[in-house]
């Protein structure tokens, strides 16, 4: 296996790749996948990308799931991938809550810099540029841009409310959903 960065990809979990909720995704049955999210990482798999998850898990410190439950969840993401096509590479979670004041709760740029570490990308004090960051929220962005990362915020989730919000990363580009993401940058790079 390659850990090659050059062909890296970051997306964000809940509101990305499967339905978000206020009240957090706490089990292998809440955790549904949006139209299209799985199609997509498995067209970059395809075009030779790898995909590596960073996500905010608080629930698991507040204690509304375990560890075992949030693995179950990833189980159910990788066995609906599989006959697709598609595959993560690796999923990196902060399980703290903002109280804590971790480096790895997004936007702090602890899970980014574990991912540069796992992909070997520490040629430079930026180590993630040009690689794509996907979230739906700007703490995912916010979090990916500080190593440099280029900015994708999708409109599922809470996308459409961030990008009312406004005060996005300079250079942010903005997709209906993951599919379209997926697309826009295969048709960029043909």
């Amino acid at each position: 296996m390659s850990t090659s960065s050059s062909k890296l990809i970051i997306l964000d979990r809940d509101g990305v790749i499967n339905e978000d909720s206020d009240d957090y995704v706490k089990s292998v049955d809440e955790w549904i996948p949006l139209p299209g999210s799985l199609e997509a990482i498995a067209l970059l798999n395809q075009a030779g990308y790898q995909i590596a998850i960073a996500t905010n898990q608080s629930g698991l410190s507040r204690g509304y799931f375990t560890i075992n439950d949030l693995h179950a969840m990833h189980s159910k993401m990788e066995a609906l991938l599989k006959p697709l096509g598609g595959r993560i590479d690796s999923i990196f979670f902060c399980p703290h809550q903002d109280a804590h004041q971790c480096d790895c709760r997004k936007p702090a740029p602890g899970l980014m810099k574990e991912i540069a570490l796992r992909y070997k990308k520490t040629d430079s004090i930026k180590p993630l540029t040009g690689t794509p960051i996907v979230g739906d929220s700007l703490r995912d962005l916010q979090a990916g841009v500080a190593l440099g990362a280029t900015p994708h915020l999708v409109l599922t989730g809470k996308g459409e409310k961030t990008l009312a919000k406004g005060n996005l990363p300079d250079g942010t580009q903005i997709h209906a959903d993951l599919l379209a993401f997926a697309n826009a940058l295969l048709e960029d790079k043909a």
